[in-house]
């Protein structure tokens, strides 16, 4: 038997993103119900990042946060040369190369603390770094690179939003269909989603398996009252899944 037969997991991932996580759910047994708590909009403005476009050969480095931001960067942007690339993490590194941009630089861990580590021997005093990123994003990263002596230019790519008709689905499925896990791929995904239980004068209930793919949404369910009940190994998708099939082969 699949070790997700008989299991219902909500995905939260955007609804361009999510048909991977779904998947993957799925092929191990699992009935999902794809709900979106984000949708990518654009950014209150592309100046910065269609600038910066023009301006490549300009940046020693180029970093990209997000999957996303990888693809409205090469939406924007005519890909001649590039400076060297680093990415946050391995998903990441899939759309870059899928696009046809070479990969420099992939983390340990998909998370700023350690892709920062990473960068930091290459930085030194005037190393000119072009971030694109979502419009809300933690500065840890472009602060300690300006610290350690980079000209950071940061690109807003997008940003994301709570979907609208969230809250009747959520609303449908906890009276009918009720999960036995829940996924979260981001903080975004986290705090949207209680904002639309919320909204909908609904609470996650406290038996439900929270299912983390990284240390910083981790860290956001615990500030959000919802510590999480598993954890993926590495911060992908697949790595997410397997964590659910783990957790569920035991329960």
């Amino acid at each position: 038997m699949l070790p997700l037969a008989g299991r219902r997991i909500l995905v939260t991932r955007s609804r361009q993103q999510a048909s991977e996580l779904a998947a993957q759910l799925e092929a191990l047994g699992a009935t999902t119900s794809v709900i979106p708590t984000i949708e990518i909009a654009a950014p209150a403005s592309y100046d910065a990042l269609d600038e910066a476009s023009l301006q490549l050969s300009l940046y020693d480095w180029l970093i990209f946060t997000s999957a996303n931001a990888v693809n409205v960067f090469c939406e924007r942007t005519t890909i001649r040369d590039t400076p060297r690339i680093a990415v946050i993490g391995p998903s990441t590194a899939r759309v870059a190369q899928a696009a046809g941009l070479p990969v420099d630089l992939i983390p340990k861990q998909a998370v700023a603390e350690s892709l920062l580590e990473s960068l930091l021997p290459h930085i030194q005093t005037g190393t000119r770094v072009l971030l694109v990123r979502a419009e809300v994003a933690r500065n840890e990263l472009p602060n300690a690179l300006t610290h350690a002596g980079a000209e950071v230019t940061i690109a807003e790519a997008y940003r994301t939003v709570i979907p609208s008709g969230s809250v009747e689905a959520l609303r449908h499925l906890f009276a009918t269909h009720p999960p036995d896990a829940v996924t979260f791929t981001s903080s975004s995904t986290a705090t949207n989603l209680v904002a639309l239980l919320e909204a909908g004068g609904m609470t996650l209930p406290p038996t439900i398996v929270r299912a983390s793919i990284g240390p910083i949404t981790s860290q956001t369910l615990r500030v959000l009252g919802l510590p999480p009940s598993i954890e993926a190994a590495t911060a992908t998708t697949a790595s997410l899944a397997q964590a659910l099939a783990d957790y569920f082969s035991t329960c």
